[in-house]
C-alpha cells in the first residue's frame, strides 16, 4: 500500500480500491446541529432539560438521526463509571402487556444510548439474587413492572436505583414510582356493568397477592356496595384453565346464578367465557363478562371482551424516564396514567 493510499484512507484489497467513511463524531453533529459539542453531550446524554431548550435539543436529535450517530458507549462507560445498562423486569414473557411495556422503554432506552436487559420473574414473585448483583451485573438500575408483594424486598437488596411500575406506590424502597389509574379503570367497569342493570356480580380474581389485583378488587367492591348489588369473589390463577375451573364452580354452585362477571384481567375472562359455554350459557345473553388490559386476547374471543385498554409502552416508556431522571439527580414526573374502558360484545343488559 503506497503512503498516498494510507493519507487517504484506502486499503487495497484483492486489487480494488475501497474507501472507508468515517464514523461521525459529536463534533460532525455539533456542526451540522449549528451548536456546541457541549450542548450536543447534554442532549444525547439526556442531561439537557432545564439547560437547553426543546427546540435545540430537537436540532441535535434531528442531526444525530440524519448523520447516523451512535455515542460511544464503551468510553462514555469508562468516564461517567456507568454501564449504560437498565434491567427490566417483569412477572412474565407469555403477557403482550409486558412486551408493550418493553418495547416503550427500549424506544427512550435506545434515544438515550442506553440497552434494557429483560428478565422474567419466576412466578411474578421474586428474581433470583444473581440478576441484581452489581459485583456481577454491570447495572446502572432496575425497573419492576406488576411485582407480586413480596418481590420489591428482593430488588431493593442489589442497592441499585430501583423504579416500580403498576406497583404498590406506599411500598418503601423505590426512587420512583410509575402507576396506572387502575382503581379507576374498575370504576369504569363497575359503572358499565351496574349502569346495564347487573345486580348479580361475580368477581374472578387474580390468586397473585398483588397492589395490582387488590386495587381492582376494592375498587369494585366499593361500587357494587354503592349500588346495593350483590357481589361474590371466586380466585384463580392467570390461566385460561383454572379461570375456567373457577367460574365452573362458582356458577354451579349454590346460590343465585351472577348475570355478570367481573374479571381482573383478560386471560381470566377468557377462562370464564369458556366456562360459561361449557356450562349452556351465552356470553352476554345469559351472563356479560368483562376484562382488563385489553391484550391481543381480547379481540381474539367470540364475543370479543369489553375491557379496559392500558398504555402499556407508555408504562414503560415513564419507567425509563423515571430511571434516567434517577440517575441525573432530577425528580421523575408525577402522575397515574389515565386508562380507558373498551366496550365491545360480551357485556349486554341482564336477561328478564
Amino acid at each position: 500500500m503506497s503512503a498516498g493510499a494510507r493519507s487517504t484512507g484506502r486499503r487495497r484489497r484483492g486489487g480494488a480500491m475501497t474507501q472507508h467513511a468515517a464514523r461521525p463524531t459529536s463534533k460532525d453533529v455539533a456542526r451540522t446541529a449549528g451548536v456546541s459539542q457541549a450542548t450536543v453531550s447534554l442532549v444525547l446524554g439526556g442531561k439537557w432539560r432545564g439547560r437547553v431548550s426543546e427546540r435545540t435539543a430537537r436540532q441535535v436529535r434531528d442531526a444525530a438521526g440524519a448523520l447516523g450517530y451512535r455515542p460511544n458507549l464503551a468510553a462514555r462507560s469508562l468516564r461517567l463509571g456507568t454501564t449504560g445498562t437498565a434491567l427490566l423486569v417483569v412477572p412474565a414473557l407469555t403477557n403482550d402487556f409486558f412486551a408493550r411495556v418493553y418495547t416503550g422503554a427500549a424506544a427512550v432506552a435506545v434515544a438515550h444510548g442506553f440497552g434494557v436487559v429483560l428478565y422474567p420473574s419466576p412466578a411474578g414473585v421474586g428474581p433470583a439474587v444473581s440478576p441484581f448483583d452489581p459485583g456481577r451485573t454491570a447495572l446502572d438500575g432496575v425497573i419492576a413492572s406488576s411485582m407480586a408483594a413480596d418481590a420489591p424486598a428482593a430488588i431493593r437488596g442489589s442497592r441499585l436505583p430501583l423504579v416500580m411500575l403498576d406497583s404498590d406506590p406506599a411500598a418503601p424502597g423505590p426512587a420512583a414510582c410509575v402507576n396506572l389509574d387502575i382503581a379507576d379503570g374498575m370504576r369504569q367497569v363497575a359503572a358499565h356493568v351496574l349502569g346495564l342493570g347487573h345486580r348479580e356480580v361475580l368477581h374472578l380474581g387474580s390468586a397473585v397477592p398483588s397492589w395490582t389485583f387488590d386495587v381492582r378488587a376494592d375498587a369494585l367492591r366499593r361500587a357494587a356496595r354503592a349500588a346495593g348489588a350483590r357481589l361474590r369473589s371466586a380466585r384463580s390463577a392467570l390461566d385460561v384453565t383454572a379461570a375456567r375451573e373457577a367460574v365452573t364452580a362458582a356458577v354451579a354452585g349454590t346460590g343465585p346464578r351472577p348475570t355478570a362477571i367481573v374479571c381482573d384481567d383478560d386471560i381470566l375472562a377468557a377462562g370464564a367465557c369458556k366456562a360459561l359455554r361449557r356450562l349452556g350459557l351465552r356470553v352476554p345473553g345469559d351472563v356479560s363478562v368483562t376484562g382488563f388490559d385489553d391484550l391481543t386476547l381480547a379481540t381474539a374471543v367470540e364475543p370479543e371482551l369489553t375491557t379496559v385498554g392500558l398504555p402499556a409502552e407508555r408504562v414503560g416508556e415513564r419507567g425509563m424516564e423515571a430511571l434516567l431522571a434517577v440517575l441525573d439527580g432530577r425528580e421523575p414526573e408525577a402522575g397515574d396514567l389515565p386508562v380507558r374502558l373498551v366496550v365491545r360484545g360480551s357485556t349486554a343488559a341482564p336477561a328478564r
